[in-house]
């Protein structure tokens, strides 16, 4: 009776939870590119040119099958001021986006690839050097995308996640909101350690 007792108890411990829903938490790094904008000054094109560092998180929640939801937060510091030292009229610049997504992924497993799309906000912030003018917008904005999750243990692994961001709402001058999509534009990739509870 112990030992059916010490059977029972190892494999209710060692067995997959195929049939649960689980919790990924995700810190990531990587970078914003290809960043685009309706603005025609060249001088400002210089500044958006390239890739940023983006960092931020992802709470996702998966079910037995193959749809879930997540929200994710990202943040890129200095991304509006260029890399050349000539260009300085930007003290200090940039964007942060919190999304609300649904999730669409393969059924649970070490690989895991999967789809997201969702809505959400987009803050830009630009302080320029001499105070001539200063941008603190928060927008509604989409992303889409996907990835790859890829377990070493049944707890933790590596995800990989490239995502479009875009704007879909700009202030007018009466302060009412238009809901054609907005100038501000880019691509994200990162990459994190996910936990999975």
């Amino acid at each position: 009776m112990k030992r059916l007792f010490v059977i029972s108890a190892m494999a209710l411990c060692l067995a997959p939870a195929t049939a649960s829903a689980e919790w990924i938490f995700t810190p990531f790094i990587g970078a914003s590119f290809n960043t685009g904008t309706d603005v025609t000054d060249e001088e400002f094109d210089e500044l958006i040119d390239g890739s940023k560092l983006t960092y931020g998180g992802t709470l996702t929640w998966l079910g037995a099958g193959v749809l879930g939801f997540e929200v994710d937060f990202g943040y890129s510091p200095e991304f509006f001021e260029g890399d050349d030292d000539e260009v300085d009229f930007i003290d200090s610049s940039n964007y942060s986006s919190l999304m609300a997504n649904v999730v669409l992924s393969t059924p649970r497993g070490a690989f895991r690839p999967y789809a997201t799309a969702g809505l959400g906000l987009i803050n830009t912030s630009i302080d320029d050097a001499d105070d001539i003018f200063e941008v603190d917008r928060n927008a509604l904005g989409f992303n889409l995308g996907g990835g790859v999750m890829a377990y070493f243990t049944d707890r933790v692994g590596i995800r990989g996640d490239v995502r479009y961001f875009r704007q879909m709402s700009e202030s007018d001058d009466d302060d009412e909101v238009d809901f054609d999509l907005g100038a501000f534009n880019f691509w994200r990739g990162t990459v994190g350690l996910s936990f999975r509870f």
